[in-house]
């Protein structure tokens, strides 16, 4: 099965490794595979390898857990961390998020126990952002959540009904935004760690079109990983390939609901 995502094309391809080594997957609804030889010993056949495919139920109890787990380590750094450490936990949780963000991304390989520590160090960062927000600007959170989750379900419900489709311009498109983007707020930040103030992030007429851009595009990346686990089933990935799938879903949740806790403060402001 052709895909035009290139990390599934890898995930594709160490399937196939996988298969010509002896797993033998079942199909995505559970019919059988394709039967292969494998060699006996002793005089007495061998039973193939089982290894289960990723279906979408997969993706959606695995993307759930990391959820819940982000939600437990919030709670829990919303509580335990005292209001003087807020910023260095805020700042040390991000730059972890973000170096383990990286490395799941470009890896070859699914591994579950790494995406679950993300998702408590993503726990521990949306944490501390959503408690300095919220002391600022009361019931902010519980509105950039819902806003979130609404977005999320309003996005899945498009897709399942093909209104928006991800055809390889799309993702192309995608992965060019979303690049720049990226490239652009890293800047920002650096600029901003030594004073300068570039008018992305000060509740002006300029952040606001910024975040309202940011919101668009980490709404339409659920398209992309909408389109990525429809491809892994397709593509017979293992299993375990359903907590990557996963990890993209909670890579944009986060995304999008800190630029909508940004963009609801800016028009709280002058309270």
């Amino acid at each position: 099965m052709k895909t035009s995502n290139p990390v599934l094309a890898r995930l594709g391809q160490a399937a196939e490794r996988e298969r010509s080594a002896g797993y033998a997957p079942t199909g995505p609804y559970g019919q059988p595979g394709i039967p292969q030889q494998y060699p006996s010993q002793a005089g007495y056949p061998v039973a193939p390898p089982t290894v289960a495919p990723m279906t979408v139920d997969d993706v959606v109890v695995k993307t759930v857990a990391l959820l819940g787990i982000l939600g437990v380590s919030a709670a829990a750094a919303w509580v335990l961390v005292p209001d003087a450490l807020v910023g260095a936990a805020w700042i040390g949780a991000a730059v972890v998020g973000l170096v383990l963000g990286l490395i799941i991304s470009f890896s070859r390989m699914a591994n579950p126990a790494l995406v679950i520590t993300y998702a408590v160090v993503e726990g521990v960062f949306v944490g501390m952002v959503s408690k300095a927000f919220e002391t600022a600007y009361d019931g902010i959170v519980l509105q950039a959540a819902a806003a979130s989750f609404g977005i999320f379900f309003l996005m899945a419900m498009l897709y399942r009904a093909k209104v928006i489709r991800a055809t390889p311009v799309f993702v192309k498109g995608m992965i060019a935004v979303m690049t720049g983007l990226f490239a652009v707020m890293l800047i920002n930040l650096v600029l901003a760690l030594f004073g300068v103030n570039t008018g992305l992030r000060d509740g002006s007429p300029l952040a606001i079109g910024f975040s309202l851009v940011c919101i668009v595009v980490a709404s339409l990346s659920f398209v992309l990983s909408f389109k990525e686990i429809e491809d892994g089933v397709r593509m017979g990935l293992p299993q375990r390939y359903s907590w990557t799938a996963a990890f993209g879903i909670l890579v944009s949740l986060v995304w999008l609901y800190i630029e909508i806790l940004r963009l609801l403060s800016y028009f709280q402001g002058d309270d």
